[in-house]
């Protein structure tokens, strides 16, 4: 009996000498310039930072994201951060 995983609900985050990141469990990108990524996964908001960065693929139905450039950076936001960090895109955005 052929039994199939679910992997919808997987969030996995694989990095590569600094210059590439793969993501699986991303719901949205809320934001991104070449400097930071602001992501919506499956276990939290996720920031990333770094130089140059820029999105070699994107899969919207399986939720997967491949990131060139200079990683400097990756935290989870909680969810009381999050409001601030959209404000302050929002803010760097009209300036």
């Amino acid at each position: 009996m052929d039994q199939s995983i679910d992997i919808s609900n997987n969030h996995e985050v694989n990095i590569l000498d600094r210059k590439e990141i793969y993501l699986t469990g991303v719901k949205k990108i809320s934001s991104f310039d070449h400097e930071e990524f602001l992501l919506e996964t499956n276990m939290g908001m996720l920031l990333l930072k770094g130089a140059g960065l820029e999105i070699l693929k994107l899969d919207t139905n399986d939720g997967k994201v491949r990131i060139k450039g200079r990683i400097n950076s990756f935290s989870y936001i909680e969810n009381g951060k999050n409001k601030v960090k959209e404000e302050s895109f929002m803010a760097k955005l009209f300036k």
